[in-house]
């Protein structure tokens, strides 16, 4: 097995060999010209001239190879009280008929299919059924509102849409085909046809000419083959949100997308096929594109497809029980979910009813893991807990603790080491390089490797103003960080959420880390609020732990010492207030910017993925109180 530093020279020494050494656990049926087509950049395209199918590497081959019987696909719905295992056999006839379904609908290869559904097997079975047949899918994740939707409906244009009569949040049902309904009616982009899985527990209104019943489709449907595409075609859109309002709509290709893909199950999470992988997001998100459906089946792992929560389906051991209950070997989740178990139960009492002994490791991603909740992981869980950086935009990994290569020692508060294909660097305002240890704007040198976005969906220029005209040569994050002297990433915030206090710029990330430390806190956000005085000044906001007795007096006393310790008088932190929740995204990032906007004083649009919005009203009562000049 080669070490990160073998792997890491390697692709220093020879990228497109390293890369095109990668491409063969990936079947082709027609081969490169070239591993890097360099003729047109900022527009580098992976593996031009070769054909090759998703849905076959993800499904057929398993099965062409002798494993049909290894299950593929395990569901486990707490919120219905229901699990269904689908073998790779079966799950190959599910995807062939659906794709037979889609063809019936004159779906052709290179048409947009939009696809807004629960987290059901049949979501996943739609993504594959896409693939298939070279079409082209854009999962909008279920429940946005009406106006996101068609906002996603307007710049796909899609032929179909696939659609589910509800889901389920823990205590209430969300219907979403008046959602559906209603986005079609304000897009100015109609699909010829939509297509609507009816769940259990409640009836859907059909519109005769449109609206197609999933199951009567399924049953008159004759299965369909795989379609060769090209490497470099389009596999799917996925939107993201953009500052104008408009979403972004991210492009990732086929082949470089499955080389990508298929090596981090190897070299970054260390899975071996056959092994059950466990990613705990949604198929709305990136983390549940990448390695809820695509990166596990390419693997030939069992992958987890999981609609309930961290808390209240039933409680705060629902991941122990499935980890235990389905042998789940490694598992990936956002720091969000272990802070939220964590407040419903700090010293871990749940855990010990289940035995997790199967557990090879935890990876976190989605937003920065700070080192109290990642420690106390690590204490309860008793194995390597590896935080992890990456973006919608790149699709997998860039910096990572590679379980595959061989761990690296840890350092709590740093993502660890780039991730070979990715040439990170840390850039000042003038695109110059800093030096070891201090912070800037965290950038990727051009060409990125194999599986990060080609493009915005039909507007190249968006990309290039979005992503590479701030830094001429490299791709801009937005993120604000570090590289120390041994070369460890520190990803410390978004870098609008970089302060300037009195002339000095200071990282919320950094406050929050030290305020997280805290005994009684379960998580935390720092908000770089106006001041007239010092232009920005700190203002923490903080959830108690469940049982932690401290007013809020005695903690804002003894976080301001905190931080004066740890960072100094220099980062003027002298306010903290205790609240019930911070305002999140579905997918469990905090609002900080909207929060910050709302300290100000500055309108903001409602976003789009907010979890609560009532939230907002309760964040707006406690900033009102704040005074900071």
């Amino acid at each position: 097995m080669a070490t990160y530093q073998q792997s890491w020279q390697e692709w220093q020494a020879d990228p497109e060999g390293f890369w095109a050494k990668a491409a063969n656990a990936i079947v082709w049926s027609k081969p490169w010209t070239q591993v890097l087509d360099t003729s047109q950049p900022p527009f580098y395209r992976w593996f031009p001239g070769a054909e090759t199918n998703t849905c076959y590497n993800c499904v057929d081959r398993h099965v062409d190879e002798g494993r049909g019987a290894q299950p593929a696909l395990i569901y486990d719905s707490p919120v219905t009280d229901s699990i269904r295992t689908y073998s790779f056999s079966e799950l190959q006839s599910e995807v062939a008929r659906f794709a037979g379904v889609l063809a019936s609908l004159q779906v052709t290869k290179g048409d947009r299919v939009v696809i807004y559904m629960p987290m059901i097997p049949e979501t996943a079975i739609a993504m594959l059924a896409c693939a298939r047949i070279g079409a082209i899918h854009s999962v909008v994740f279920g429940g946005f509102a009406a106006e996101e939707l068609a906002k996603r409906i307007n710049d796909a244009a899609p032929k179909v849409i696939l659609s589910a009569s509800h889901g389920i949040e823990p205590g209430r049902v969300v219907d979403y085909k008046p959602l559906l309904d209603e986005a079609i009616t304000l897009a100015r982009s109609k699909p010829e046809r939509c297509v609507v899985f009816q769940r259990e527990g409640s009836s859907i209104r059909m519109k005769d000419d449109r609206d197609l019943d999933w199951q009567q489709a399924v049953d008159r449907a004759e299965p369909a083959d795989c379609v060769p595409v090209a490497a470099t075609d389009p596999l799917y859109i996925l939107y993201t949100s953009g500052t104008t309002g408009v979403p972004k709509g991210v492009v990732r290709d086929n082949g470089g997308h499955m080389v990508a893909l298929k090596w981090s199950m190897e070299n970054i999470y260390g899975t071996r096929a056959g092994e059950v992988y466990w990613a705990a997001s949604d198929v709305g998100w990136v983390v549940g594109h990448s390695y809820i459906v695509y990166a596990p089946l390419l693997n030939g792992n069992t992958t987890i497809l999981f609609e309930g929560k961290p808390v209240g389906t039933p409680d705060a051991g629902v991941f122990w029980r499935v980890i235990e209950q389905h042998r789940v070997k490694t598992f990936f989740t956002a720091p969000t979910a272990f802070r939220v178990i964590k407040k419903e139960d700090p010293n871990g009492e749940l855990l010990k009813n289940y035995d997790i002994s199967c557990l090879r490791a935890l990876f976190l991603a989605g937003e920065r893991a700070d080192p109290d909740t990642l420690q106390w992981a690590e204490q309860q869980l008793a194995v390597p807990v590896i935080d992890h950086w990456w973006q919608t935009e790149t699709g997998w990994p860039q910096a990572a603790n590679p379980l595959g290569l061989g761990l690296l020692p840890v350092k709590y508060g740093s993502a660890t080491v780039p991730v070979p294909g990715f040439d990170i660097r840390v850039l000042d305002e003038h695109a110059n390089t800093v030096p070891a240890g201090k912070t800037g704007a965290l950038a990727i040198k051009l060409p990125l490797p194999p599986g990060c976005l080609q493009t915005l969906w039909r507007d190249d220029q968006r990309f290039i103003d979005s992503y590479l005209s701030e830094f001429p040569g490299y791709y801009a994050t937005a993120d604000a960080g570090l590289i120390d002297e041994d070369g460890y990433v520190h990803v410390m915030s978004r870098l609008d959420d970089v302060m300037n206090v009195a002339g000095h710029r200071l990282s919320t990330g950094g406050m929050e880390e030290v305020i997280s430390n805290h005994q009684a806190v379960a998580e935390c956000a720092v908000l770089g609020v106006k001041s007239a005085i010092k232009g920005q000044v700190p203002v923490g906001l903080a959830v108690l732990k469940a049982g932690a007795e401290i007013s809020e007096e005695q903690l804002e006393k003894e976080v301001i010492a905190m931080i004066r310790h740890d960072i100094g008088a220099v980062a003027s932190f002298k306010v903290l207030r205790v609240v019930k929740r911070l305002p999140k995204t579905r997918s469990g990032k905090v609002l900080r910017g909207t929060m910050r906007k709302i300290a100000d004083g500055d309108p903001y649009p409602m976003p789009a993925t907010i979890d609560d919005p009532r939230i907002l009203d309760e964040i707006a009562g406690v900033l009102a109180t704040v005074e900071v000049d």
